[in-house]
């Protein structure tokens, strides 16, 4: 098993300094109230190109070029590790070449060609991503960093929970959304490690919920193509890097419905004036559907991302019948 600890998180962090943003900490009374308990929101819908895959991407990358270079690399995404690993490129002057869906939101496209790489797109229906990246990797001899099954991707998501429970070292509670578990098991190991008794709680979608089944059953279980509006949750399972690393540092699972998440996010867009896409909607969602129970408790929750189709979030944010 490919094992991380803090010092791998510590070391991300160092990469990381003045090139990541360290991201805000937002409070909302409203929240407190509705909830009787403290909540803080770790807002990585600031982060550069609008979300945490930013600090996993240039970790992995800078510490690739720093030990034996890179003439290009590949990697296969839906849209935001796409956008932050093409970053990354530019800024180490590293070419990247990108497998996405062809349903993959436009915004994310469109971000990840204004930032340098190229796209290779693939229907969902004809191949799996991971089978082409394999045969395009092979054909141009390119080294490929996945979107989170990777030591030294979780390290650098982790600087998250380290930022978060360094200025907030009393929390009771961390929920994170959860998709291959990156960011989730990144952030357990670093608040574990400073802080043991805090909780650590992922969050799925009822319909993509691959990661809770394989957490209470400790076998790995795949869900081909979930169908969910939180596209960042779209993985068909954990990896085996990161499922052990869930298995062993987080402390429980839950899962949201649809309307759940649409409900979290129009709470964030209307009383807290900031922009969540689904997916970064969905640890706040488990706080306000009370799918976990905080009265009483000190709690933080990570927005994971803010790169969203307005179009597609409106219809959803105003839509009179059910999130579809």
């Amino acid at each position: 098993m490919a094992e991380v600890t803090l010092d791998d998180i510590l070391s991300a962090a160092e990469r990381l300094s003045n090139i990541a943003s360290v991201t805000p900490v937002m409070t909302s009374a409203t929240m407190d109230g509705i909830t009787k308990a403290g909540v803080v929101l770790k807002c990585e819908n600031f982060q550069r190109t609008g979300s945490f895959k930013f600090r996993g991407a240039y970790n992995t990358l800078a510490k690739m070029s720093m030990e034996k270079g890179a003439a290009g690399v590949l990697t296969y995404s839906s849209g935001n590790h796409a956008q932050a690993l093409a970053l990354a490129g530019r800024l180490l002057d590293v070419p990247v070449t990108v497998i996405m869906p062809s349903d993959a939101p436009r915004v994310k496209a469109e971000a990840t060609l204004d930032y340098g790489a190229e796209i290779i797109e693939y229907s969902r229906d004809e191949i799996t991503r991971e089978e082409l990246a394999a045969a395009v990797a092979k054909e141009r001899s390119l080294p490929i960093i996945p979107p989170y099954d990777h030591p030294d991707i979780v390290a650098g998501q982790g600087t998250v929970g380290l930022e978060l429970i360094s200025a907030f070292p009393g929390l009771d509670d961390l929920i994170v959304c959860c998709g291959g578990g990156g960011l989730l098991s990144g952030c357990a190991i670093a608040v574990k490690s400073k802080s043991p008794n805090t909780r650590v709680i992922g969050v799925e979608p009822e319909a993509a919920d691959d990661a809770t089944r394989s957490f209470y059953s400790g076998e790995l279980v795949t869900i081909r193509d979930p169908v969910t509006i939180a596209d960042g949750a779209r993985t068909p399972s954990l990896g085996s890097v990161t499922f052990p690393l869930v298995l062993r540092h987080v402390d429980e699972m839950v899962t949201v419905s649809e309307q759940e998440i649409v409900d979290a996010m129009r709470f964030l867009w209307e009383r807290m004036k900031i922009v969540v896409e689904p997916t970064g909607a969905l640890a706040t969602a488990a706080i306000l559907s009370g799918k976990v129970e905080v009265a009483g408790k000190q709690v933080g929750a990570v927005i994971s991302g803010g790169n969203v189709d307005l179009k597609r979030a409106l219809s959803l944010l105003y839509s009179t019948g059910k999130a579809s």
